[in-house]
């Protein structure tokens, strides 16, 4: 289960980093969809910070903690870099479209 977690996890991470990367690209093409995918990659990472707290609370009910112990750090960085790259995309993407709706 902890797997599928963080599999799922970083699947809608790098997802949550790419839907922004294809607005900001499409920015010639007058993308009228752009408020879709930027909620949608909003979406996709607060789904997978969901999953990461998830996999914390299975490692802890199976009282895993030399797991714990050894990857606290990664679970408290990690989505944090997923969380502030989310947001300056997504940012990003605001401020080249505003002018265009």
């Amino acid at each position: 289960m902890i797997g599928w977690l963080n599999l799922g996890s970083l699947v809608l991470g790098v997802s949550a980093w790419v839907l922004p990367a294809i607005n900001i690209f499409r920015y010639e093409k007058q993308s009228k969809n752009w408020i879709t995918l930027t909620i949608m990659s909003v979406s996709f990472c607060t789904i997978s910070l969901f999953f990461q707290i998830w996999s914390f609370y299975e490692r802890v009910k199976i009282e895993d903690w030399s797991a714990l112990m050894d990857t606290v750090s990664i679970i408290v960085s990690i989505p944090a870099v997923l969380l502030i790259g989310t947001i300056l995309l997504n940012a990003i993407t605001f401020f080249v479209y505003r002018n265009r709706t």
